[in-house]
Parts: C-alpha cells; sequence; structure tokens
C-alpha cells in the first residue's frame, strides 16, 4: 500500500514540475503581459494545497516534539562532555548491554 502511494505521489509531482516548467517558459517570453507590467490572468481558478502526513510521520512528529520538550540536566551533559573530551569517561559493558537490552524489549516486545 505504501509503495502504490509513493508511486502516485511521484507521478503527481512530475506533473506539478512539468505544470511549473510550461508556467515558468511562458511567462520568460517576450511580448507576455507580465512583461509589459500588465497583470497576468488566469482562466483556472485558484488551487488549494493540501498536505497529508501518514500515522508514521505524526508519530515521529510527536516523538520529536517531545525530544524538544524533554528536561535537560545541563550539569550533567557538561560533565559527560568534559570526561570525553579529557579521555576519562569509562563505559561500563556489562551495564550498557543490559539497557540495550531492556530497550529492546520494550520497543519490540519479548520474544518467545
Amino acid at each position: 500500500m505504501s509503495i502504490n502511494n509513493n508511486v502516485n505521489n511521484a507521478n503527481n509531482k512530475a506533473q506539478v514540475d512539468a505544470s511549473k516548467l510550461a508556467q515558468a517558459q511562458f511567462q520568460s517570453k517576450p511580448g507576455n503581459p507580465s512583461d509589459l507590467g500588465e497583470p497576468v490572468r488566469s482562466n483556472n481558478p485558484a488551487r488549494q494545497d493540501s498536505v497529508s502526513l501518514t500515522q508514521s510521520a505524526q508519530q515521529l512528529a510527536n516523538v520529536q516534539k517531545k525530544g524538544t520538550e524533554a528536561p535537560v540536566n545541563q550539569e550533567k551533559v557538561d560533565r559527560l562532555k568534559k570526561a570525553i573530551a579529557n579521555g576519562d569517561y569509562q563505559v561500563n559493558p556489562e551495564s550498557l548491554a543490559k539497557k540495550i537490552a531492556v530497550l529492546e524489549t520494550q520497543i519490540f516486545g519479548a520474544k518467545a
């Protein structure tokens, strides 16, 4: 389903790009009313542009918004940056592995 939407969107984009190119070429021709300072009138009614986001995109936007709103312990960040820059920061591989496993379980669920 997603692939079909992407193909349809690509076709629509190509049509819009071709339309914009034709319009730009027309407006750049000598003797065009816009070159004479006259208003350009179109027989086509004004179109309303619209955008719709997939559910995944909406979820991603919400996660990004929450990430920017999350509180930051700036003292801890500065302390860690300094330790990394000085080469004093030590990673505990066992603790890191446990935390990664917990995170994977939260994201993907427990494996049977």
